[in-house]
This record gives structure tokens, sequence and C-alpha cells, in this order.
């Protein structure tokens, strides 16, 4: 993991569906080699950086989607093209796309969407074959479905309350012939995702961060391996390695 402290030029900032919006950055991606991995945003009048996955990125540009749940992401909503901000950019280990199946499950519920795009389009480049899962609350959650349909995929989209695509969550969706799967949401999510399904496959976690590269140890979670820290070691861990 090579990750480098950068300034980012916010070329483009909207909102997707209310309360969740796609942030485009201009500048140097390279740090970032695997879909997955995230970015840790300075913002100004605030201790700690904002951890944010990684949507989609190319040579010079890359995309975040994030949900306003406090002060910190309701200051980026107002944020406009021409601000520049401060990020430690090319964090977390991400999906290893050698390791799917050639009919991987990619498997995202709310916030955990986002990067599951990335991996999608990943998977694509490496000649296999996603089929999307996407879970939602409400219709009014649902975002990035046309994105990952235009990819060319299978994808399916459930809601809880049964107000668009399919009722119920995501282990009620998942496709009928798979080989293995990726997910992230959630943790409750993620529980239930590790009990249906019968391959290995990948999970990637949602966790408060410290400082986003491990120096805090306050993200630190179980592993059979022993303790394990979620923006270093992960956020993406093996599903056999996983203690709940």
């Amino acid at each position: 993991m090579s990750v480098k402290q950068l300034l980012y030029t916010i070329t483009g900032n909207r909102e997707l569906v209310p309360g969740v919006w796609e942030m485009t950055l201009g500048g140097d991606t390279s740090p970032i080699t695997k879909p997955g991995q995230f970015v840790n945003i300075q913002l100004d009048g605030f201790f700690l950086r904002r951890p944010i996955s990684v949507c989609d990125w190319d040579r010079d540009s890359l995309k975040i989607i994030y949900k306003v749940v406090g002060k910190g992401t309701a200051a980026m909503s107002g944020m406009q093209p021409g601000q520049k901000l401060d990020v430690l950019s090319g964090l977390g280990n991400g999906f290893d796309t050698a390791k799917c199946g050639q009919r991987t499950a990619v498997i995202g519920g709310g916030a955990g969407v986002p990067p599951m795009y990335g991996l999608a389009k990943a998977l694509l480049g490496a000649g296999k074959t996603p089929i999307a899962v996407l879970g939602f609350n409400t219709a009014g959650e649902v975002f990035y479905e046309e994105q990952f349909r235009n990819l060319g995929i299978e994808t399916v989209v459930t809601t809880v309350d049964g107000s668009y695509g399919q009722k119920g969550f995501v282990t009620g969706a998942l496709p009928r012939s798979y080989d293995y799967f990726c997910a992230c949401g959630p943790l409750p999510m993620l529980k239930a995702v590790y009990s249906a399904t019968t391959t290995s496959g990948l999970l990637s976690f949602e966790e408060r961060m410290g400082c986003g590269f491990g120096a805090c140890m306050g993200c630190s979670c179980k592993t059979k391996y022993g303790n394990k820290r979620i923006c270093k070691d992960g956020p993406v861990l093996e599903k056999e390695e996983i203690i709940w």
C-alpha cells in the first residue's frame, strides 16, 4: 500500500438522491491500485479526517459517494468546483480480483454500494463476469443502478419495504449461480451475507477511523490470525478469517 498526502481539486459535486452526494476530484490517482480502497479527507474546522471509499477512478480523477450524516459530510455537500482538498490517498488493501471467481456476486448495501461499482469494472477488465446485488431501505434511497446496468452486467436491486425492485434484503436476491462473492455494507448485512453464502468471499468493513493508516489501533477487529486494523490490514477481509 502506497499512501500519499495530496491536494485534489473538486471538479463536480452533485446530489444523487436526498442526502447522498457524488464528488469528483481531479489530481494524481496513482496511489489507488485496487477497487475497495479509500481516501481520508481533511476538512477545515474538523480535527479528524473523513474516510470515504473510492467509487471509480481513472488516471487523473476519482469519484467518491458520501452520505450526509454529520457536520463534516454536510460541509462537503456545500463545496463547489474549484475548491481544493487535502487528501490521504491509496488507503486500505482493496479487493483482489485475482481471488475472485469467474462469476462473482458483488453485493452492496447503502453506503457500501459505491466501491462495488469500481470492483465490477475491474472484474470486467479481468475478463470475469460480475453479478450486482444492490440493497437499499426504500425507493428514495436507490442510486447508481443505471451506472451498474450500463456496464452490461446483471443487476438486481432490493428494497426492505418493497417500494422498488425486489422486496427484502440482499441475501434474498443472491444469484442462482456464482462461484465467489464480494460484499460491502453495514455490519448486520455483512453478517447475513456471511451466513447465506456457500462460497468463499471477501467482505469490506465499515468502521470509525482515527488516523486511517494503522497508527492509532482504533479500528482493530478480531480474526483467526489475531487483531487486524480495518484501515490498513482491511477494510477487505477474507470470509474464512472473520470472527464475529
